[in-house]
């Protein structure tokens, strides 16, 4: 497939932008600039348990090898904590956090089923829950349902939820709210569908997601593999990589059993600095919400101005710990992210339209 149909954003992981209905990947053009870097970061010991109580200081952040000075820092649900230099040796310490937009739009063409924010993006830990409604979930339909209810009702640390479903096509149920009571009717009042397009519907997730500040997150329930996307699942991840997207995949046993969709989740999540998940049964769906729920309420999250540097392509990130933890303790983050230049980016998950875009 022409690599050319990744709608291609830019370096930041902040942005802002809007939301709305029923769709499917339509042509859509947006115009970003270039502001932070926002990694989410978890540190776990070789048991696999949460390592709390770290300080900024803790953390060496390089980018193509280039000491990077934290900007932001942030552990769990508490306050973000804005860090400038203090003294002559340019020590970071916490200055009380403002407000800031990061990405402005002048294209009218934009989207009109996102989400248009009005005042100051939304601060805070945004989740994005999508939900595999296709043909595949006939059978664990209301199963699901449950367990992903379950999982809206103990996020109790989390800012705004937002519930969107899909099968050919991506149903933006409930947009990002703080209101728990109406994402559990977006919920309960899905309906199944036909063919799945879960790559062509996470890749609208990711645009969306990415236009607010603050720890962004997606969580897709999957029964099956994808038999209708025209956009392949290496844009989604990238494009997720670049915008500060964690993606967690909960998928059934259905997709397990497929060698193909399995490697594709655990890549996919595993670029983001997220997690896959393959449930064998309707207590696994629930411990994978449960997993899912505790990765976000211990992740730290550490933004950057990133220094000068001359790569404009795929820029590697590298994130350690100083001191001993860096030899007791593991790291779970992205990678790295793409930088294009500020351009209108074209969008679509149709053919004729995506050739006429130009090439990164």
């Amino acid at each position: 497939m022409n690599r050319s149909l990744i709608p291609v954003l830019l370096l930041s992981s902040l942005l802002v932008l809007g939301a709305g209905r029923r769709t499917s990947a339509q042509d859509d053009r947006i115009t970003v600039n270039v502001v932070l870097v926002q990694l989410n970061v978890a540190v776990t010991d070789r048991k696999g348990n949460y390592i709390s109580g770290l300080k900024p200081e803790d953390f060496v952040v390089t980018e193509d090898k280039i000491p990077e000075k934290i900007s932001t820092f942030e552990e769990g649900y508490e306050p973000t904590r804005r860090l400038v230099a203090s003294g002559s040796d340019g020590r970071m310490v916490p200055q009380a956090p403002r407000p800031e937009s990061i990405l402005q739009t002048s294209d009218s063409t934009a989207d009109q089923n996102a989400p248009a924010p009005s005042g100051p993006s939304i601060i805070g830990a945004n989740v994005f829950i999508l939900f595999d409604t296709s043909n595949y979930m006939y059978r664990g339909f209301v199963f699901a349902q449950d367990a992903i209810a379950d999982f809206v009702r103990s996020l109790e640390g989390v800012s705004h939820v937002a519930f969107y479903s899909y099968s050919r096509d991506l149903s933006r149920a409930v947009p990002l709210t703080g209101e728990r009571s109406v994402v559990l009717r977006g919920v309960r009042s899905t309906v199944a569908g036909d063919d799945a397009a879960l790559y062509n519907s996470l890749l609208m997730t990711v645009k969306d997601a990415a236009q607010f500040t603050g720890r962004k997150a997606i969580v897709v329930f999957s029964n099956g593999p994808d038999n209708a996307s025209l956009v392949p699942p290496e844009d989604v991840a990238e494009l997720a990589q670049s915008t500060g997207t964690i993606i967690y995949m909960i998928s059934t046993r259905d997709a397990q059993a497929e060698p193909i969709s399995t490697a594709v989740f655990e890549r996919m999540s595993k670029a983001t600095g997220g997690k896959a998940y393959f449930s064998k049964s309707w207590k696994d769906e629930k411990d994978a919400f449960d997993s899912i729920r505790e990765d976000l309420a211990h992740l730290y999250s550490l933004s950057y101005y990133p220094q000068s540097n001359p790569n404009r392509g795929w820029r590697t990130i590298s994130v350690k710990l100083t001191g001993e933890a860096g030899q007791k303790y593991r790291i779970r983050t992205r990678d790295g992210y793409r930088v294009l230049k500020p351009a209108q980016i074209a969008t679509s998950a149709t053919p004729a339209a995506s050739s006429g875009l130009a090439p990164q």
